[in-house]
């Protein structure tokens, strides 16, 4: 989902339970403009790989998933990406084929893997797997992490959250997902106090402490949080990295933001996605190492603009995330 999948967001998102489906399916505002496989038929150049192949990988036969015949189907948001095309290099050079289904309608993916149309896809973060396979009936799981995405404060005035005067107005996106954590970044900041009881992850601008806090906050749409800053009444606004650009500002620009090491952050997680009773597939943790290779790492930090801070966890400690984010759903539902 663009280079900065997991923090994007739109008006399309729903309150409450929903608090991921506009989270990153809508966050570029984007129609589904078709699908189309790519896949390489060219000698591989030499890839730098990490560590040895894992256990239990053998390389498949034309007509085994992953062989020339058989590709495995991937399906992601931007396949032209350039971290893509090195995963797709660094799979040609083990004797797996790979075959990318490009989506921007951030509502496919999911589905078609759960249909059997893809095998794997790698665009969503916890979060939003969480909301779908709740919303869908469906058990999707994670097998391997990429990167958090850290979501910040910016201001066009101030150099940091402490200069920021008492009283001033700061904004935040409206989308419940962003929305929470945006204030959850305030809070860090030590602009806002939020009611003890609110949950980190569904917590609205409704939940803040006015009189324990320095600022006052407004939500907006997540596309126009960046255009607020034109505004000089705003002091602040939580911009979305997709975003911040509109702004004329970068993501090295901001003057807070949340802390990808925390365990707040969990749920941020970029993951690879598999069906649970494929979960296991030697292949498909094959291509999850590749996918920690040093020219991945390389790529993908090119395409976030340094700003990707990159994960390596297991299945099954995304799996717990996973299952304490739906359980939390379900009890806020």
């Amino acid at each position: 989902m663009s280079t900065h999948s997991n923090y994007i967001s739109s008006s399309g998102a729903r309150r409450g339970r929903g608090i991921v489906a506009g989270a990153i399916v809508a966050s570029l505002a984007l129609a589904l403009t078709g699908c189309g496989g790519t896949s390489s038929t060219e000698p591989a150049p030499d890839i730098t790989l990490p560590a040895e192949v894992v256990d239990g990988f053998t390389v498949p036969a034309a007509s085994d998933k992953g062989g020339e015949d058989n590709p495995v189907r991937i399906g992601v948001v931007g396949a032209s990406n350039p971290q893509f095309q090195v995963l797709q290099d660094a799979a040609l050079a083990e004797g797996i084929h790979l075959e990318y289904q490009d989506f921007t309608d951030y509502a496919q993916p999911n589905p078609a893997l759960s249909a059997g149309e893809l095998d794997l896809n790698q665009f969503q973060h916890i979060i939003y797997l969480a909301q779908y396979n709740i919303d869908a009936g469906d058990d999707l799981v994670p097998i391997g992490a990429t990167a958090i995405y850290p979501i910040g404060l910016y201001s066009k005035e101030y150099t940091s959250p402490a200069t920021i005067p008492d009283g001033a107005t700061i904004v935040v996106p409206d989308d419940q997902t962003n929305q929470a954590r945006g204030l959850q970044v305030l809070q860090s900041a030590g602009l806002i106090q939020i009611h003890s009881g609110a949950s980190p992850l569904f917590s609205q601008v409704s939940d803040i402490d006015e009189a324990a806090s320095r600022v006052t906050v407004t939500a907006v749409a997540a596309d126009q949080t960046a255009r607020s800053l034109d505004d000089p009444s705003i002091a602040g606004a939580i911009i979305n990295n997709d975003y911040i650009t509109q702004a004329g500002l970068s993501a090295h620009d901001a003057i807070a933001q949340d802390d990808p090491d925390s365990s707040a952050a969990a749920p941020f997680i970029n993951i690879w996605v598999s069906r649970p009773d494929e979960a296991d597939s030697p292949v498909y943790a094959e291509i999850i190492r590749l996918a920690h290779s040093k020219e991945w790492s390389d790529a993908l930090q090119e395409n976030s603009d340094g700003t990707a801070v990159l994960i390596d966890q297991t299945p099954a400690q995304l799996q717990a995330t996973l299952d304490d984010v739906e359980q939390q759903l379900r009890d806020n539902a």
